[in-house]
């Protein structure tokens, strides 16, 4: 059985080194849709894989996206102190920011925030199915578990902006989940 969350955030960015001029040499942002599909070996308590409302840190970190830049870590220095000098929510992200790097990159932190979700209601063996992230209404891409093999980053490159972090309800759980990467 899987069951499927949705999430939305508006976000801008560069695509570097893609075909299209428009993507490569503007900023430019979407209307993102992540859809976050999840598996289980049983039904908890309740008769579910997992309660929505245990996802609050999957939304946290989603929702960081929301009217940020997504800074890709090897553009220009010159580029990035522009960024940094003229807005205040980035995220400094180890992978190209296109649907599919976005989609890798939700995929590893997601699973890694599951894997440190206590069980509390009687849950089985949570596991993150895929991520998919739809960066236009006709187009996305989607992570599954056997991609975690492109991975060439740790949650340490993952870097919010003041901007973003001092709003989060609770820093705690981005914290814990760097110490035990």
């Amino acid at each position: 059985m899987i069951i499927r969350k949705l999430f939305k955030f508006e976000g801008a960015h560069i695509v570097r080194n893609c075909t299209s001029k428009r993507c490569r040499e503007n900023i430019h942002g979407h209307s993102y849709q992540v859809e976050v599909f999840i598996t289980s070996d049983r039904l908890d308590k309740g008769y579910m894989i997992m309660d929505f409302c245990r996802l609050e840190q999957v939304k946290e970190f989603i929702e960081s996206f929301d009217h940020s830049y997504s800074l890709w870590n090897e553009e220009p220095d010159e580029f990035k102190k522009f960024i940094h000098t003229y807005n205040q929510r980035i995220v400094n992200i180890p992978v190209s920011p296109s649907a599919e790097g976005y989609a890798l990159l939700f995929y590893y932190v997601i699973d890694q925030i599951l894997q440190h979700t206590e069980k509390i209601n009687g849950e089985g063996h949570i596991q993150l199915h895929s991520v998919r992230v739809h960066e236009t209404a006709t187009g996305y891409a989607e992570a599954f578990r056997e991609d975690l093999k492109l991975v060439r980053f740790h949650l340490n490159e993952i870097q919010f902006s003041e901007g973003i972090s001092t709003q989060w309800k609770n820093i705690d759980w981005w914290n814990r989940l760097l110490l035990n990467q």
